[in-house]
């Protein structure tokens, strides 16, 4: 009875395993793989047409002494994610805020809202490239009615970055409806408490609304901080790095060198280097998390 009763548990463990054995065979081969394939080739020189030469740390030397693209592209990213982490927060709260009221037709605003952010990419940036056109553009368009003679946007190296940053508010209403969700979850008996202790809506807001939906704020400034240093498909479509590398993201510099300049092992070098950047940044706001997220029970 022993060794059937042990026969039949390996038949179920591999009835189990073949199971699951497309994922694991894709994760072996698609996921783990390259990931540690990519360590390998960061230390070589590597065209994909020839096979990788071994070359040490070469790749990160000329990356951190002599690449000046490299520093450009990490900074067009840093200001990047400085300037539109916060701004995406502040838009995407402020319009759930908004549509938490009890107003008439207030399922079709949240609609309105939400359309932008299941509208493809590919789609929304070339819809974007009219807007911002700044000869044809509907934008300076409305702003010539109004006797403002409108910049040149993504071909002026100063307006670049920032219409990115104002079109990546096109698609604030994933956010926006996770904010919004997290609102109703806010315990009505603490407004009426504060009420009851002559609170104004300011001090509800800053003392009883942020403190419980701190923990979704934590969760979008990580996915946002993630999002920011991997930006690529606008610009790579929109801009393709110019004018004058002003929109040359990591991610699109990254993509250049693998794919346009087949240095496959510099592009790994660059793909670790990014990876350790978004590793250390988050854990950062994890650690700093205990100062200023709530969660019920205790921080």
């Amino acid at each position: 009875m022993g060794y059937k009763g042990s026969n039949n548990l390996v038949k179920r463990r591999l009835l189990g395993y073949s199971f699951i054995s497309p994922w694991l065979i894709g994760f072996l081969i698609f996921t783990l793989y390259p990931f540690v394939a990519s360590i390998y080739y960061s230390l070589t020189n590597y065209s994909v047409l020839t096979s990788p030469e071994f070359t040490g740390f070469s790749n990160y030397k000329i990356l951190f002494t002599s690449d000046l693209l490299f520093w450009k592209s990490l900074g067009n990213t840093l200001y990047f994610a400085a300037i539109s982490i916060p701004l995406w927060i502040i838009v995407a709260l402020g319009l759930a805020m908004l549509l938490n009221q009890e107003l008439k037709g207030l399922a079709i605003w949240r609609t309105i809202f939400y359309l932008p952010s299941i509208v493809p990419v590919v789609g929304a940036s070339i819809v974007w490239l009219w807007l911002l056109n700044p000869q044809y553009g509907i934008i300076n368009g409305l702003l010539y009615l109004v006797g403002i003679n409108g910049p040149g946007w993504i071909t002026d190296p100063k307006w670049s970055k920032p219409s990115l940053i104002m079109m990546s508010l096109w698609g604030v209403g994933t956010s926006m409806i996770i904010y919004l969700a997290s609102l109703q979850d806010v315990p009505t008996q603490l407004y009426e408490a504060a009420e009851l202790d002559g609170a104004s809506p300011y001090y509800k807001f800053i003392n009883v609304t942020l403190p419980m939906i701190s923990p979704t704020i934590f969760f979008q400034v990580i996915m946002g901080l993630i999002g920011a240093f991997q930006y690529f498909t606008q610009a790579y479509i929109m801009t393709n790095g110019g004018p004058s590398d002003s929109t040359l993201f990591y991610s699109l510099y990254l993509y250049n060198n693998a794919f346009r300049y087949f240095k496959m092992g510099y592009a790994s070098a660059m793909a670790w280097i990014l990876f350790i950047i978004i590793f250390a940044l988050t854990l950062i706001i994890f650690r700093s998390s205990k100062g200023w997220v709530y969660y019920a029970g205790g921080r």
